[in-house]
């Protein structure tokens, strides 16, 4: 006989309940629990952070209340609200359990639905002691004189205490147990203070008691609560720091702070007073005269750090006003202070450093990613802002971060990230504490996994369908741990905070006479234009004028290290002005010190970018570093050349598809110049990314005009077309200023008419010229085919056979010498290889070059020397064509490959650096001379492209002395700003190299 299926009982067990002691089932079943109208009681019971304490405090409160239990339990089945707070309470915290059972009656307490008010929490604490307003001529509105001050009070006053404390912990642990309110972090903190100024106020009226029994109070004593108690964000088990103002700071001064520190220590929480002048080996009680004397003559910075968060609590609240009036302004002008940026940021490596290493990871109020990263931080940030913005003379950290992100001093992003983080933090904090209200900061072991699962249960914190609560909260401790280091990296070490430190207020405020002192003293040639300048940028009561105030002092400073501090702030105005609707770009600045660093020096450096960043902003995003050093190196001239061509080849439009190669091109330009600038690219490299990012254009624009060229035809083209790179595109080294020199080649296909095919590939020649020519922002793209065989006489392409047949017969020696540079960039491939075949019979002659014509080519090299030097050009410094310069350079190289090649096979190579590595290698000249020949091509190129960073056009003529002379030499790579010492460096190493060049051309 098969029997029927047992049903399942709608009453939950133990085990569904998550609860594990043995006892469990029979404390529900003693409870009057395990029936199914207490089932909402046991889910309930089963969401408490820890369900076993819950039920064992239960058991102890029946016990407790005997006959009055039955009135809790019917509370408990009736009152969502109550019972959220009573278990919740009772399994997040074994002290609140324990005070509750030794008061079963004051669950009651837990009733209540709302906090109190700060005023009702001063009444509730001073009724314990019976205390009433002090009378007498120091009489003040919160300083009262306790009725009952015997040694019994303490126990009274920690009973209340400790009442009021458990109703705020109950409402805000209710939502992990029942869907009640959150209470927010800020509105506990708050309320944490609250009861402590509370507490210290009745604790303050015992000791008035105690130690003018005989009278009213004789002295003024006013308590200035510090730290977390005076910036409103008190932990729930936390010292509160307290500074005593006394008027006079007498005997008796002295007995009253004592006694209430004595009465508060042994009632609520410790009360600690070392931060008082000279900690705690200076007096307990100072008059206002005497602090302002110490923190006007002794005090270190740590010290006006520390009186950001004064507040005055309790006693004579009039006398901490005038305490708090007095000291702010010293606090507000602290970041005067010699050093004060590098004090504070090492006194937070020193607070770090005493955390052992084996609890950092742990520790949440010191460690790595900790709530102390948090505050220094943003007091940081306060105490450089705050002396010329009062939106910043806040106390509390969150609140701080608001008006940090407001002003515009932190990105919103990273505040309301630092925000949550803090925020998780505090949360974590708060329930370790109430565990067993001990002053506690440190996370569970990691191997701890019922106190971390504790941990997450009383943080409400839940499985995701991925981890179990445990590891969900592993994961948010760890994420929030690196975000907060990052972002304190970020804030805490910005280089703009030193620059704001060092700048007079008036000029940071913008006030004429002083921003021109300040900005004359920095170099600026014209102070009143610049002030014009920084008047447009920071203009308005925009959020981003707010930046530009904000970055501008360290802007200024960096661009005065620029060879045209004024100029870089004009084109920073522009640049600003251009990207006025990219939001990333006043952040970037603002957050990334190496981005704004690097941007001044380009700006103050050169008027070949500023258009180019204009049109191409994201480059400014590449400044910064990334994992491998500066993300400006991370593209590679072949991966740019194929996205380029990539690009291109999405449009049939050969407009189209030229200007958007163009604007890869623009990207690619802005790119090499500004790592050229910087530094970070050496003569070779730009020369190479130059060149690469010029022949993918020309395939490019090749490609696009061939495509539409075909579909237009219906057809295929009628023949191959290729491209040939000369002089320096030839030899992939092209330089800013340079055009590209090409010839352009084609091969009719079979079946074709060779007529109308060379037709159309003049045609498509053309089209390439005339797309790539068209006037544009960007620097100019110039294909040149002037080389081709009969000049700008003759047709503009020309099939293979027609070549080999002119070169073959009319070849002059010049000809063949500007074929040594040859070399296939674009188009057919097959057919660039074949052209080059055909021509190596000519620059590559058997025997070696005739002694004709090298008779002919000293003679043309000579009629240049004469004749090519522009009118008024000093042959000492004209980079191209002057004595020792680039032309010298590469007809030497080229008359060694004429005489050579045919027998040296490395010779056949178009560039000048490689066959000059070639002549040395193979002796053919000593290598000294070739050092001094390959030192002077690379001098005058090096100096050739400074010449075009820095004037923003073509130019071969160094300047005389001076300051264009001096812009030239920095962004040249010269050491120093002493344009003089790089000319005499220059004509030094051409004058060498020319001896050379002489030397060869006369054997």
């Amino acid at each position: 006989m098969v029997r029927p299926p047992t049903a399942r009982s709608a009453v939950p067990g133990v085990g569904r309940l998550g609860l594990l002691e043995p006892s469990a089932a029979a404390s529900l079943h003693q409870l009057g629990w395990d029936n199914v109208e207490s089932i909402p009681v046991l889910w309930a019971l089963s969401r408490a952070p820890d369900a076993d304490l819950a039920l064992h405090t239960l058991i102890k409160l029946q016990e407790q209340l005997g006959t009055e239990w039955a009135a809790l339990d019917s509370a408990i089945r009736a009152e969502t609200s109550l019972r959220g707070r009573l278990f919740a309470l009772l399994g997040a915290s074994s002290a609140f359990a324990d005070h509750l059972v030794a008061d079963p009656a004051a669950w009651q307490l837990l009733r209540r639905k709302a906090l109190p008010e700060r005023g009702e929490l001063i009444a509730d604490l001073l009724s314990v002691v019976d205390a009433v307003p002090e009378e007498g001529p120091n009489a003040g509105p919160m300083l009262f004189r306790a009725g009952a001050s015997g040694p019994e009070v303490v126990a009274l006053l920690r009973k209340r205490y400790r009442d009021q404390l458990m109703l705020l912990a109950a409402l805000d642990l209710a939502a992990t147990v029942e869907n009640e309110p959150v209470l927010a972090y800020q509105v506990v903190g708050r309320h944490l203070t609250d009861l402590a100024d509370a507490a210290l106020t009745a604790a303050l009226s015992v000791a008035v008691a105690r130690v003018c029994k005989d009278g009213p109070v004789p002295v003024r004593l006013a308590v200035v609560a510090m730290g977390k108690s005076g910036a409103r964000e008190l932990n729930y088990v936390s010292d509160v720091d307290v500074v005593f103002v006394a008027e006079p700071a007498d005997a008796t001064a002295t007995r009253l702070a004592a006694e209430m520190m004595s009465v508060a220590s042994a009632a609520y929480f410790e009360v600690d007073a070392a931060l008082r002048p000279e900690g705690k080996a200076g007096a307990l009680v100072r008059t206002l005269d005497s602090h302002l004397a110490y923190y006007k003559r002794w005090a270190r910075t740590w010290e006006f750090q520390a009186l950001l968060k004064n507040r005055p609590m309790t006693g004579d609240l009039e006398l901490g006003e005038q305490y708090r009036a007095a000291l702010m302004p010293m606090v507000w002008t602290a970041s005067e202070r010699p050093d004060f940026v590098t004090d504070v940021q090492a006194m937070r490596r020193r607070v770090e450093d005493l955390v052992p290493a084996d609890l950092r990871e742990r520790e949440l109020k010191l460690g790595h990613g900790s709530l102390r990263d948090v505050e220094f931080a943003v007091q940081l940030l306060q105490l450089v802002h705050g002396r010329v913005d009062e939106s910043l003379h806040v106390q509390g950290t969150v609140e701080a971060l608001t008006v940090l992100a407001a002003g515009g001093y932190v990105g919103r992003d990273d505040a309301a990230n630092l925000t949550a983080s803090y925020e998780f933090l505090r949360l974590l904090e708060h329930r370790l504490q109430l565990q067993r209200l001990r002053r506690t900061h440190t996370l569970p072991a990691t191997d701890d996994e019922e106190g971390m699962r504790w941990l997450a249960r009383a943080a409400h914190i839940r499985p995701d369908g991925r981890q179990d609560a445990v590891g969900v909260l592993g994961t948010e401790i760890r994420r929030n741990a690196v975000r907060v280091r990052r972002l304190h990296a970020k804030l805490f070490y910005r280089p703009l905070l030193e620059s704001v430190v060092k700048l007079d207020p008036d000029a940071l405020r913008l006030s004429p006479d002083a921003a021109i002192r300040q900005l004359a003293a920095l170099g600026y040639q014209a102070p009143e234009h610049a002030l014009g300048h920084l008047k447009a940028l920071t203009g308005g009561v925009s959020r981003k004028g707010r930046i530009q105030a904000l970055l501008l002092p360290t802007l200024l400073e960096w661009l005065g290290d620029t060879p045209n501090p004024d100029a870089g702030l004009l084109a920073y105005r522009r640049v600003s002005e251009g990207l006025n609707d990219q939001t990333w770009f006043l952040r970037e600045l603002r957050d990334e010190g190496a981005i704004a660093h690097r941007l001044m020096i380009v700006l103050g450096s050169s008027e070949y970018l500023p258009d180019l960043l204009i049109n191409a902003p994201d480059t400014i995003r590449m400044y910064a570093d990334g994992p491998g050093g500066p993300l400006l190196l991370s593209p590679q001239p072949e991966d740019v050349a194929r996205g380029i061509m990539t690009a291109a080849a999405r449009y049939d439009d050969p407009k189209r598809a030229v200007a958007a190669a163009r604007s890869l091109r623009r990207h690619e330009l802005a790119r090499v110049a500004s790592a050229d600038l910087l530094g970070l690219l050496d003569v070779r490299q730009v020369c190479r990314a130059l060149s690469s990012v010029w022949v993918a254009v020309l395939e490019a624009a090749l490609a696009a005009v061939i495509r539409a060229s075909e579909a237009e035809r219906g057809a295929p083209a009628p023949a191959d077309l290729a491209v040939i790179g000369m002089g320096r595109l030839g030899g992939m080294e092209l330089g800013y200023g340079s055009d590209a020199d090409v010839l352009f080649v084609c091969d009719t296909r079979p079946g074709e008419d060779e007529t109308k095919a060379v037709k159309w590939a003049i045609s498509v020649a053309d089209r390439v010229q005339q797309l790539l020519g068209a006037p544009s922002t960007d620097p100019p793209l110039h294909v040149d085919a002037g080389l081709r065989p009969e000049g700008r006489n003759g047709a503009l392409v020309r099939t293979l056979a027609a070549y080999a047949a002119y070169y073959e017969q009319w070849a002059q020696p010049w000809e063949v010498q500007a074929l040594l540079r040859a070399h296939q960039v674009a188009g057919d491939q097959g057919l660039g290889v074949r052209f080059l075949h055909v021509i190596d019979k000519v620059r590559y002659p058997v025997g070696g070059v005739s002694t004709e014509s090298v008779r002919e080519i000293r003679r043309i090299k000579a009629r240049v020397d004469a004749e090519r030097l522009p009118r008024g050009a000093n042959p000492a410094t004209h980079t191209k064509l002057g004595r020792g310069g680039l032309a010298d350079i590469e007809w030497t190289v080229q008359l060694m490959q004429l005489r050579h090649a045919h027998d040296v096979l490395g010779l056949h190579n178009t560039s000048t650096l490689e066959s000059l590595d070639v002549i040395e290698q193979t002796k053919l000249l000593d290598a000294t001379d070739v050092a001094l020949l390959r030192d002077a091509w690379l001098t005058a190129t090096r100096a050739r492209n400074a010449l075009v960073l820095v004037r923003g056009k073509p130019a071969d003529q160094l300047p005389g002395p001076g300051r264009l002379l001096s812009a030239v030499a920095k962004v040249a790579g010269w050491p120093n700003d002493d344009g003089s010492e790089f000319l005499d460096h220059y004509m030094r190493v051409t004058r060498r190299a020319k001896a050379v060049v002489e030397r060869v051309f006369g054997e």
